[in-house]
């Protein structure tokens, strides 16, 4: 993967960065990082926010624009919306939703095939991830005060999530219906609502 596509990686999966940052990730210089980020800038991939420290110059943090999120863009979404709004037009709203409820049945059998391999909650949220990225969430799992955090950097169905607020829904129930009644389940971002990625809280369920 060349130096231009591993900073979109980075900003794409991690957030904002300075150069310095990024540099220490690569492995490049800083001014090597610099030049690569000039560059995507003006392909209007990538901006930055100057952040002012009470000493020394402010310090420029990088992230993805909209044209720089849309380079993770998955084909398949494009052809999901059409569909959808072919679906739409031929069967109603609910020839929709029974297409979104057709497709989480798809993948609630597929995952909880895995899952059920896996000895404690611990093992399946892990499984759960691996299955993620399978489909191409960049997701990843990390500790939280209340719990565990499943973030997922990209959503391959973010083009028809947009224009289809159920399929956003489904993948809530999706969780809810593998992980059982005994853990609650938050939805604390939302990239379709701005956030740059999409991101469920899950604690376990006081008794």
């Amino acid at each position: 993967m060349k130096t231009p596509e591993l900073i979109l990686l980075q900003l794409k999966t991690l957030g904002p960065h300075s150069a310095k940052m990024l540099a220490e990730r690569l492995e490049i210089t800083p001014m090597g990082i610099r030049q690569h980020l000039q560059s995507l800038e003006k392909r209007e991939l990538v901006c930055y926010e100057e952040t002012r420290s009470k000493v020394g110059r402010p310090t420029r943090y990088w992230s993805l624009t909209q044209q720089g999120h849309a380079q993770f863009a998955d084909g398949h979404a494009r052809l999901s919306k059409v569909l959808l709004e072919s679906a739409h037009d031929l069967f109603g709203t609910e020839g929709v939703e029974k297409l979104i409820r057709a497709r989480e049945e798809k993948l609630y059998h597929r995952y909880a095939d895995e899952l059920a391999e896996e000895a404690d909650h611990l093992g399946q949220l892990a499984c759960l991830v691996r299955l993620r990225q399978q489909d191409g969430y960049m997701a990843e799992l990390q500790e939280h005060p209340q719990g565990m955090l499943l973030i997922e950097n990209h959503c391959p169905i973010n083009v028809a999530a947009n224009s289809c607020s159920t399929l956003c829904n489904s993948e809530l129930q999706l969780f809810h219906r593998l992980l059982g009644n005994d853990y609650r389940i938050e939805r604390t971002a939302h990239a379709i609502s701005g956030s740059r990625h999409c991101a469920y809280l899950i604690r376990p369920r006081e008794h």
